[in-house]
């Protein structure tokens, strides 16, 4: 075969690309796995060339390589991330459960860097996963490239989106619009009271997300093949947490029990179950955005979403909501993400979970998205809308359901009787009231104030 060079491993000899910085391993996982033609993600490979690094240094305290074969190693790694590391990592997500190929797949590609730099060979099992199991690095490597991702990425966003959030809340505390309970009127609320409850839900939402950080930076590594350590020094597992910490920046420790870590996913399977809930919440923000947005004139019309492009391709004019309708397609993908990790978190079948590689891209497709649609929402939609205040005071004006301020006074009975006839002759409440109570129309006007209303009556 032209273009090509002859590479071996265990199970003998084929060919692989000529210029490929791989070897036979993970030709040989190009070749079984032609799936999804999807590799594993970006922030996943990242990861796990970090921990390459981390355990090289690790290795070199614990004089298991030798200096010169640590710093070609980590030089190597540190090669990678500084350039297009993912041109070299070419296996699909659909591979081996434990994730062997893309293990090895690491291990080759930085052997040949490595071997390069030192001018002599650096062996891909015996150097750069040295103290190693797929079996340990793996599972390593989904909570690392998860932690980062959180860190990094979704935390930031969802503390601008609850930022914005509140800021716009001030901005919007002076309008006052009807209720809604099972989408038919209800008493009135502020504007502010509305993004207020939204606010507090992803601050809950991070909270949570924050209590599950410390089991996602701790670490299987240094359990190897089934969780008792063979073939690694018993204080490699501390180094390498030490080593990788100092690269990430993020304090990741020993896991308490290598059994449990390597063995099962459930924190893997925990935090996807929280984003699942952020997804659920940010569902809910997106709909009540286009709810108040929906018209302009045949709908509740009040507010207007910033116009970000023509939303018709046959009626001019007209505008959607877009970004409220992406994170709601965000919301309904990290659902469904939750639903194939929960289903791969059943896979850990005695010693190891064999589903490994689908857990890590379904979980990093969720903290990836969650982050840019709740940054996108923050700053096209939250931002940017305007209140329609002629709109919200007529609604306001004919909604029959302020009689239950009188329910003290008058009755529930009584109420319901004027709240029916206020609907019925499409008139505002109080003319109805005015009619049918004793009460002046003075006294009326203060009973049924919505500003006063919406901080729980008089």
């Amino acid at each position: 075969m032209s273009n090509t060079r002859i590479e071996r491993d265990s199970m003998g000899e084929l060919h692989v690309p000529e210029q490929a910085l791989y070897g036979a391993q993970t030709q040989r996982a190009v070749e079984n796995f032609p799936i999804s033609h999807q590799r594993m993600p970006a922030q996943f490979i990242r990861a796990l060339i970090l921990a390459k690094a981390a355990a090289a240094k690790a290795n070199v305290e614990l004089k298991q390589l030798s200096e010169s074969q640590g710093k070609a190693i980590v030089d190597a790694a540190q090669g990678l991330l500084e350039g297009d590391y993912m041109q070299h990592f070419p296996v699909d997500i659909f591979q081996t459960g434990s994730g062997t190929s893309s293990n090895m797949n690491a291990n080759e590609v930085i052997a040949t860097l490595a071997s390069r730099l030192l001018g002599e060979p650096i062996n891909p099992n015996d150097h750069v996963n040295c103290g190693q199991s797929s079996n340990d690095i793996i599972p390593t490597t989904i909570h690392v490239s998860a932690a980062l991702g959180l860190h990094e990425q979704l935390l930031p966003a969802l503390v601008h989106l609850v930022q914005v959030i509140e800021r716009k809340a001030v901005e919007v505390h002076p309008f006052i619009k009807t209720g809604r309970t099972h989408l038919m009127d209800a008493m009135p609320v502020r504007m502010s009271q509305v993004l207020e409850g939204w606010a507090q839900q992803l601050k809950a939402n991070i909270g949570h997300l924050q209590d599950l950080l410390p089991s996602l930076q701790s670490l299987a590594q240094g359990g190897t093949a089934v969780g008792t350590g063979i073939n690694a020094h018993p204080q490699f597992a501390a180094g390498f947490s030490r080593q990788l910490s100092s690269l990430t920046q993020v304090q990741f420790t020993p896991g308490k029990n290598l059994f449990a870590l390597i063995g099962s996913q459930d924190t893997a399977v925990a935090v996807s179950g929280q984003l699942k809930a952020i997804a659920v919440t940010l569902m809910k923000i997106a709909n009540d955005l286009r709810w108040m947005n929906s018209g302009p004139l045949a709908g509740l019309g009040e507010i207007e979403l910033e116009g970000l492009q023509p939303g018709s391709s046959i009626m001019p004019g007209k505008v959607n909501p877009v970004i409220p309708e992406a994170t709601a397609m965000v919301a309904a993908q990290v659902i469904g993400n939750d639903t194939t990790i929960t289903v791969a978190g059943q896979s850990g079948n005695f010693e190891l979970n064999v589903m490994l590689p689908i857990i890590a891209q379904n979980l990093l497709s969720s903290i990836e998205l969650l982050a840019n649609s709740s940054r996108l929402l923050a700053d096209k939609a939250i931002a940017s809308f305007k209140v329609n205040e002629p709109k919200l005071k007529e609604a306001l004006s004919r909604n029959p359901i302020l009689v239950t301020a009188l329910n003290p006074i008058i009755g529930y009975q009584k109420a319901a009787e004027i709240a029916k006839t206020a609907y019925k002759q499409g008139r505002p409440v109080i003319d109805v009231a005015l009619e049918h109570t004793d009460l002046s129309r003075s006294q009326l006007e203060i009973l049924l104030d919505p500003e006063k209303l919406t901080a729980g009556g008089v």
